[in-house]
């Protein structure tokens, strides 16, 4: 089993949703970055999504947006990015670490290197928002022959017809996009995650989970009632931006971490 198949069935065990976290890789520089990087797990995140930066990452908010454009300024790039998770694996086996991002930098940096490097470095899987299915044959199928698992993003606008399409070569779990927009947007009703679950349910039994707008402990809790995995990104890079030191960005990220993780495992009990 991959880091994510463990970490999903030892959750489902427990009965809670996995706390999935996002960062982006050097912000708002490479060791305070990588500093939050290590501090995740001890403060509550269960699976790590790092961001890997882009100067035009248009499915992203502002608060993203912004994050990209510190890290890009800190010279961040992909091979720093990558040397970024060889350092979090020595001290951590175990959390299931995800690259997010788009597919421009891995195809400048090349497909079967990347691939190489990201499986020996230690991450466990990918998002790359803007690679449909239709294109499985460029990055899909080669990362997942590797071992990669390869995560899929649907929305409330992928409807039955298209869902089988998006859910082919899935793996790992599958993110649903709970509101249409970019990241950091408005929160969905708790209405329509639950249909929305119910409905991926009927065509995948990988684990979902739930992202985009959730901010708070008691958004992530209402959320891991739901579904199988909450992803904050924005909330948590929000403490980044408005922090004047490195120390103020580390505590800030790890407490609202450990605050929301707090929510996931409280969110199930009695």
């Amino acid at each position: 089993m991959s880091r994510l198949q463990t970490r999903f069935a030892q959750l489902k065990e427990q009965n809670r949703a996995a706390l999935v976290t996002f960062v982006t890789a050097g912000d708002p520089d490479y060791d305070t970055s990588l500093a939050i990087l290590k501090g995740l797990p001890a403060a509550g995140a269960d699976v790590i999504e790092l961001g890997m930066p882009f100067t035009d990452p248009m499915a992203d908010g502002p608060a993203i947006q912004l994050a990209n454009i510190r890290a890009l300024g800190a010279q961040q790039n992909l091979a720093k990015t990558l040397q970024m998770v060889r350092e979090f694996r020595k001290d951590n086996t175990e959390t299931p670490l995800v690259l997010m991002g788009y597919f421009n930098p891995i195809h400048r940096y090349g497909v079967q290197r990347f691939i190489g490097e990201a499986l020996e470095s230690g991450v466990d899987g990918l998002i790359v928002v803007d690679m449909p299915p239709e294109h499985n044959s460029e990055l899909c199928e080669p990362a997942q022959a590797a071992g990669l698992d390869f995560i899929r993003l649907t929305t409330p606008t992928t409807d039955d017809v298209r869902l089988p399409t998006v859910l082919n070569g899935s793996s790992g779990f599958v993110y649903y996009v709970s509101v249409a927009g970019v990241t950091g947007a408005g929160a969905a009703t708790l209405e329509h995650v639950e249909e929305a679950v119910a409905r991926l349910r009927r065509h995948t039994d990988l684990p979902i989970s739930i992202g985009f707008g959730i901010r708070t402990p008691e958004q992530a809790a209402a959320i891991a009632r739901l579904a199988d995995g909450v992803v904050v990104g924005s909330a948590l890079i929000d403490h980044i931006a408005s922090a004047d030191t490195s120390e103020q960005a580390i505590d800030g990220v790890l407490s609202l971490c450990a605050a929301l993780a707090d929510g996931v495992r409280k969110a199930r009990l009695g």
